[in-house]
């Protein structure tokens, strides 16, 4: 099976793309609830992170006094209606942020539905004890009949200079170790580990083939939004954390204790363009290094909301089943809108809200998502999400997230893939 970080680089493509438009900062409130309100201050009513628990007893202080700090209003979420999709348990919400990235991808039609097919295997392979095998093989031929009988429909969609290496990723699908062949052999065999590590290889490489297929975005942004950076597709960034108390971080794998830890973040310009491009520009000026973190009950929050960084970005959010983002309009979860980059995720990445509205993100502060079943409702969205703009997720490092305390530092933040999907026009606003 590709390793964590492989996926990370999979999901986050190598491709040029065509130009797009911008986006907008957030601030994040956490409540006994979720997040319900908005990043726009600094602290939280209590601290559910295992290591922010030492750091409760300075929230009181910190919400009466902090201007420029980081502050987290707690609004505990009431009364919403018994059918609301915050309380079903079907909801059909992505539960990894490498989920919610391949799903993002927009690409050929026939390619998501070889993926959502190879997707419900990954669910019944879930199932405990007997298996349906059946089902699994069922769901293997329609994947493999669809890209047989759509071969040049699938390939038609790769630009030209790319075509020889979308062939033989379409050949590898069909029948190297790790495609549909060998799915079907490790079912026949009522082989349930081998499945699991083909499966993840075959949908890394229908992954590799839809990032192919979009080199760009699918949609024109605003007018209002022509002059702002923008992220047309993929990048990667990666964080080095230090200890603000010169403890060490520890791996939970084996291994030696770090003095600094590496978080790999995918941030996604096909849903987000705006604020994943205000974001990836704040990072190539080095607007991160040296910004010390902060602990709030179920976010991980970047202490640097200054207001004199970044662009008003309005908010930005995809719904499922759209072609383009909604600006600086919240999503009705209750209603059963819900967004194509969930913020229930563990280790989702999203910019708080601005100070001054909540249509707009903060210029420059972001938060990790600390993601919690246990407050969130029975369908397992948090009670926020829909409300802030999420552009992206921890792919790498997931593990160091608990292990951060406030006063811990972003040593450096780098821009290690996407740069040429950056676009930054020239009459870009100017930093306020």
């Amino acid at each position: 099976m590709a390793s964590r970080a492989a996926a990370a680089m999979v999901l986050a493509g190598a491709l040029p793309v065509s130009p797009g438009r911008p986006l907008v900062a957030a601030g994040a409130r956490c409540c006994d609830g979720g997040i319900r309100g908005r990043v726009s201050c600094s602290s939280h009513r209590r601290s559910d992170h295992p290591s922010c628990a030492a750091e409760e007893g300075g929230v009181v202080e910190l919400l009466k006094g902090a201007v420029a700090a980081l502050a987290v209003i707690a609004q505990i979420s009431v009364s919403l209606p018994a059918d609301a999709i915050l309380y079903s348990p079907d909801t059909n919400v992505p539960r990894t942020g490498e989920l919610a990235l391949r799903r993002a991808i927009p690409a050929n039609p026939n390619m998501k539905t070889i993926q959502e097919s190879l997707e419900d295997i990954s669910y019944l392979l879930r199932i405990p004890q007997r298996k349906p095998y059946g089902s699994m093989e069922g769901d293997v031929k329609k994947a493999m009949k669809i890209a047989m009988d759509n071969k040049d429909a699938i390939l038609a969609s790769i630009p030209v200079e790319l075509k020889e290496k979308g062939s033989k990723l379409y050949t590898s699908l069909l029948e190297e170790k790790g495609g549909l062949q060998t799915l079907l052999k490790y079912i026949k065999e009522n082989d349930p580990d081998r499945l699991s590590v083909a499966l993840a290889s075959s949908l890394d490489t229908v992954a590799e083939l839809e990032l192919l297929q979009a080199p760009g975005l699918s949609f024109l942004l605003p007018q209002q939004y022509l002059e702002y950076p923008r992220l047309a597709g993929r990048g990667v960034v990666e964080f080095s954390v230090e200890k603000g108390d010169g403890s060490t971080f520890f791996p939970t794998a084996g291994g030696e204790p770090k003095s600094v830890a590496t978080i790999q973040v995918v941030i996604d310009g096909y849903s987000a363009p705006l604020t994943a491009g205000n974001f990836a520009k704040l990072v190539l000026d080095g607007a991160y290094d040296g910004i010390k973190l902060k602990c709030a009950s179920q976010a991980i929050i970047a202490d640097n909301e200054n207001g004199k960084k970044g662009y008003t970005v309005p908010l930005e959010v995809m719904p499922a089943g759209q072609f383009e983002p909604l600006y600086r309009t919240p999503l009705s979860i209750q209603d059963g809108e819900l967004p194509v980059l969930p913020m229930s995720v563990y280790g989702a990445v999203a910019m708080a809200h601005s100070v001054d509205s909540d249509e707009y993100s903060s210029p420059s502060q972001f938060f990790f998502y600390l993601y919690d079943k246990r407050n969130s409702g029975l369908g397992g969205i948090s009670f926020d999400e829909g409300q802030f703009s999420v552009f992206g997720y921890t792919t790498d490092g997931r593990e160091v997230l608990s292990q951060i305390k406030t006063g811990d530092i972003i040593r450096s933040a780098k821009l290690v893939q996407g740069r040429e999907r950056l676009v930054l026009p020239p009459e870009a606003p100017a930093e306020s």
